[in-house]
Formats: C-alpha cells, structure tokens, sequence
C-alpha cells in the first residue's frame, strides 16, 4: 500500500505520517511549493503520475471563530477547491479509496447532544464557520455519492475539536486549545494579574489528540466496509472556562481568568456521539489531561527551536 497524505505538515497530517511510519506503510507527501492542491490540473496531473493506492484528505484551510468570521469566503473557496480537486482527480486516476477529513461544525446548530451522524442537515448551521462546514459538507457527499455511483470505496471521517503537536498558536487566527496555551504561557511570562477569555465561558467543547485521531483513521482504513462518515471523537466535553482553567493550571498561571460576553460563544454545545465508530472496536486512548501537558511541551520547544508556528 501507499498512501498520498495531504496537508503533512500540518497537526494532523503530520500526526497521520507519523503513525504510518509507526505502521511501516509507505507514503506519498507534497508541500505547497510543489503541489497547489486548488489547482485542479496540478492534483489531477500529480495522482496520475504517482499512483498512489490511499489518498487521505488531511489538507484544509482551517482557523478559529475570529479567522472564520473574517475569511468566509477564502475558507469555502480553498476548502472546496482541494476537496473536489482531490475526489474527482482520485476517481480520474482510478484510486481505489479515498478517506477525507471533516469536522464536527458539519452538524447544525442545534443538534441533539451528542450529535449523531444521522443529523447532518437537519437544521441550519452556526453562522461563524458556516463557509467551512458547507465546504466540508461538500467533499463527504462527494465521497458518499461517489462510492454509490462509481462503486469506489470513498469515505469520511468527522473528528471533533483537535489539539497536539505542530498546532498553530497565531494570536488571532488559531483555535481555542492553542491560543488559550500562547496566552497563559506569555501572561507567566509577563507576571500578568489577569487573562480574559472570549465570550461567556460557558459553551462545552469536546477535544481530542491529534494522534488519536491517526490511529482512527488507519482503523478505518482497515476495515473493508466503513460507514459513509463516521464521528471521531471522545464522547466528553467540557466548558470553555473549565478548559482555560485546565490549561491555566497546566502552564502553571496563577492569575484571575476573566470572561468577555461582548466576543462571540459559538455554539452552544458541541459534543459527537461516536457509538458508531465505537461499535467498530475503536476508541481514544489518550487522556486529556496527558495530552495538554504533551502540547504544552511541544510549544515550549517550538520557541525553543524556532519552529513555533506564531
């Protein structure tokens, strides 16, 4: 087998190298500079000529509320960009299986918690990643439809809310886990009394480790009939400022952790119902509190040799 992982140098393509390496399989990877995976000519011509057996659609432009509410339209044309880019140059190239990536905002707004897969596209979605989640939206019906029509064996994988090694800690533009770990770290630094959170503090959020999730993925690549889409998560959530506390504690910031109702909450609750993926043998194995403190570390040492992604 090889597999084209796409996106290796992100968190969680990096996360999917490694656990191939782990597993012994080979793999294909491209960075920017040589493959532009919005150009639909450039992916076709490069699946043609490396043949690969497996492509993993881990590449996506990807960002926080903040990045989502001010990029709506480069995060819905870039996202479906690669994903059409890649199923379609897929099928041209005659790749038998495809795993594409998701996220938990595929599901609407209001969603039962936890949310099964069975509730995508229900109900209207959170306005503040709606661009990306319809772009996601897209490429899993690609894969679903795909597979019933060209008998192709095409799914996806919708992981929740993801942190580890290799985050992006931009102070504006990266999710909650990453800026929470850059804003304690330089308030210790800084022997700040105070760090203010965004919103109420109240929102539940369900995380999981990015090696996790790899190992979720070659599970299911393993398995001869997957689901279409299935959830990856941990089936536990906790709130915004339980969270900030958590990563408080693990840096080691004794200041006052303070809200601001005036930014936005998002959604209220996002929590996966994974009894799908669960029903297939798989579960997290990584416990949170563990994988904090990994990516705390990985942080410091990203400062340490300059590869800190600020």
């Amino acid at each position: 087998m090889k597999i084209f992982i796409t996106g290796h140098r992100g968190m969680v393509g990096s996360a999917l190298l490694r656990r191939a390496t782990a597993l012994n399989i080979e793999t294909l990877t491209a960075s920017r500079s040589h493959l532009d995976l919005t150009s639909q000519r450039d992916v076709f011509d490069f699946l043609e000529q490396n043949a690969p057996d497996t492509v993993i659609i881990a590449a996506a432009k990807v960002g926080g509320i903040h990045a989502n509410s001010t990029y709506p339209a480069d995060f819905i044309y870039e996202n479906l960009a690669i994903a059409t880019n890649l199923i379609e140059g897929s099928r041209h190239a005659k790749i038998p299986r495809v795993l594409f990536l998701g996220s938990s905002c595929i599901y609407p707004k209001m969603a039962p918690q936890p949310m099964p897969e069975s509730c995508l596209l229900t109900s209207p979605l959170e306005t503040t990643n709606e661009a990306y989640a319809i772009a996601k939206i897209a490429g899993l019906k690609m894969c679903q439809h795909y597979r019933a029509q060209h008998g192709l064996l095409y799914h996806s994988a919708m992981p929740t809310n993801l942190y580890g090694p290799g985050d992006n800690y931009h102070a504006e533009n990266s999710h909650v886990i990453p800026a929470l770990i850059r804003r304690f770290h330089e308030a210790k630094e800084a022997n700040d009394p105070s760090v203010t959170i965004w919103g109420t503090g109240t929102p539940h959020r369900e995380f999981l480790h990015t090696d996790d999730l790899a190992d979720a993925c070659f599970h299911l690549l393993a398995l001869e009939n997957p689901p279409d889409w299935v959830n990856v998560g941990t089936g536990t959530d906790l709130s915004i400022l339980d969270l900030a506390k958590l990563i408080a504690h693990t840096i080691g910031y004794t200041g006052q952790i303070l809200t601001d109702p005036t930014k936005p909450d998002g959604t209220p609750k996002k929590l996966l119902d994974i009894s799908l993926i669960q029903s297939t043998d798989w579960s997290p194995k990584i416990p949170f509190e563990k994988g904090l403190a990994g990516a705390y570390e990985d942080f410091l040492a990203s400062l340490e040799n300059g590869a800190a992604r600020l």
